[in-house]
């Protein structure tokens, strides 16, 4: 399109490796399937990308095949692939996602592996993208990059597509969910990937080292950074948090922002969740307990008396049981607690061996006072967010975290570590003021942990400070729309640049 010809509307492509309910792993699923919803509504054209695994349920909604996006043939290095572009409408907007069909890199069973093709999946992933915005005639503004699996597409734009006069304008940005995850491969992945004459670009040190990575590749090459909260910016520009990246982000400091993820509030509100015994607000708190109720009742840590139930605190965490959750600090303190209150812990997550077996032995040490449910359950994690008292989070280090925005909305305090998305979201409760939304520690290890709980049972001895934290807590806006203008933002400096 000329110059001329360009109009206000901001024309954005997001290129993603996850996009709930259709493939989702960890966060960056729902933030690929809400930004775009909610950019939408603010007038922006947007064309989504992503892969089509076999683990996704087709029967669950029709996917046309695209007519013009057949065939499509992929040549990178000495890798010839052909795929097939299919569409769906994307939930609750007027969005079409388009899902890019190659079996022999996408029929596994996961959304990830550790096959040794795994840099084939993405590269080709972020290549098709850029040649079906080609094909669409689709000049876009900016292409919004998520995660490792699409660092390349910066590079391929410089590159591999600089000679196509429709990406002259493009500019691309880059949003690290999660620093932990870089997407390292060995060197001969340059060649695999289709840079082999482009390899001055790859990062030099690197590849001396025999080795390079698609996040850092993206990291030196995106006209813009985010993630996904001020203080997980901060933090990754520091050699504690930044994965060894933290350099390269201090020299990117004037480009990159964080900007915090939001919450699905028609999703998680305990005013229209499907999932509760009673729904609740601020205004009119009271089915709370009857949440709280069938919670105990559901888990089978019931005193079968519904007046001691809604008497003893009660504990809730839902997660990933992995090294990032800062489960360690747990395995001391918790039994400490337990054995000093008369409190109930209830956990639904799955993962490292060390941390189930913990639970585990946690539940037979106290029967009828802790509950741990193995796996997942979307019921039951609504449950637990609207009928716990308290919402645990002691992680190492949290990106964003969703969990505790949901708690807040819920009126269920949380207890959360100062670090990343939490530090961000977790105001610490003032007596004297009477402001703040939850309680929050800093030091990562058993006295610290110890002495956040131990401030939660006791505020919560104290009615009046509890309903005023809650109602805090509740009364915050964590969605949605507030964070997509924040975005919108970021795209319009970027259009200027």
């Amino acid at each position: 399109m000329s110059e001329e010809n360009r109009d206000a509307t901001l024309r954005v492509v997001h290129v993603t490796s996850e996009l709930a309910p259709f493939a989702k792993a960890g966060g960056l699923g729902d933030v690929a399937a809400a930004l775009p919803r909610h950019l939408h509504d603010l007038g922006v054209e947007q064309r989504i990308f992503m892969p089509l695994y076999d683990t996704i349920d087709r029967s669950q909604a029709y996917f046309v095949p695209v007519e013009f996006l057949q065939n499509l043939r992929v040549q990178l290095g000495p890798h010839d692939y052909i795929c097939n572009v299919y569409t769906v409408p994307l939930p609750g907007s007027g969005l079409w996602i388009y899902l890019i069909d190659c079996p022999v890199l996408y029929h596994r069973g996961a959304l990830y592996t550790n096959d040794v093709d795994e840099h084939l999946r993405f590269a080709v992933l972020s290549h098709v993208a850029l040649q079906c915005c080609q094909r669409m005639g689709f000049d876009p503004d900016v292409v919004h990059c998520h995660d490792w699996q699409t660092g390349l597409i910066p590079l391929y734009l410089r590159t591999l597509f600089a000679w196509d006069s429709l990406f002259y304008r493009t500019r691309s940005l880059l949003t690290i969910h999660n620093m932990a995850y870089q997407g390292w491969f060995g060197e001969q992945a340059v060649v695999d990937v289709g840079l082999s004459e482009h390899r001055n670009q790859v990062h030099q040190e690197d590849l001396g080292r025999g080795v390079m990575s698609f996040l850092k590749t993206g990291v030196l090459h995106a006209h813009a950074l985010t993630t996904v909260s001020p203080t997980y910016a901060r933090e990754v520009q520091t050699p504690e948090h930044g994965e060894g990246l933290d350099d390269m982000l201090r020299a990117r400091h004037a480009t990159f922002v964080g900007i915090l993820n939001g919450i699905d509030t028609e999703v998680w509100s305990p005013e229209e969740d499907e999932h509760l015994e009673q729904p609740y607000s601020a205004d009119a708190p009271a089915g709370k307990a009857d949440n709280k109720v069938a919670l105990l009742q559901a888990l089978g840590i019931s005193s079968g008396n519904p007046t001691v139930d809604e008497k003893t605190p009660v504990l809730g965490m839902v997660t990933r049981l992995t090294y990032q959750k800062g489960l360690e600090i747990l395995f001391d303190s918790l039994p400490h607690l337990l054995e000093r209150h008369p409190m109930k812990v209830t956990v639904l997550g799955s993962g490292e061996g060390k941390y189930e077996e913990f639970f585990a032995s946690l539940q037979s040490r106290y029967p009828g006072r802790v509950c741990f449910y193995r796996g997942y359950n979307e019921r039951l994690a609504h449950l637990i967010e609207a009928g716990a008292d308290m919402f645990l989070m002691p992680s190492r280090y949290e990106p964003c975290g969703l969990n505790q925005m949901y708690s807040l909305n819920y009126g269920t305090i949380p207890i959360v570590r100062r670090t990343g998305g939490l530090a961000d979201t977790v105001e610490q409760y003032d007596t004297g003021s009477g402001e703040g939304n939850g309680i929050v520690f800093d030091h990562f290890d058993s006295g610290g942990v110890i002495w956040a709980i131990e401030r939660a049972l006791s505020l919560w001895r104290q009615p009046n400070h509890w309903r005023k934290m809650m109602d805090n807590g509740m009364r915050a806006d964590f969605s949605w729309p507030r964070r997509a203008r924040e975005y919108l933002h970021v795209y319009a400096r970027m259009r200027n640049l």
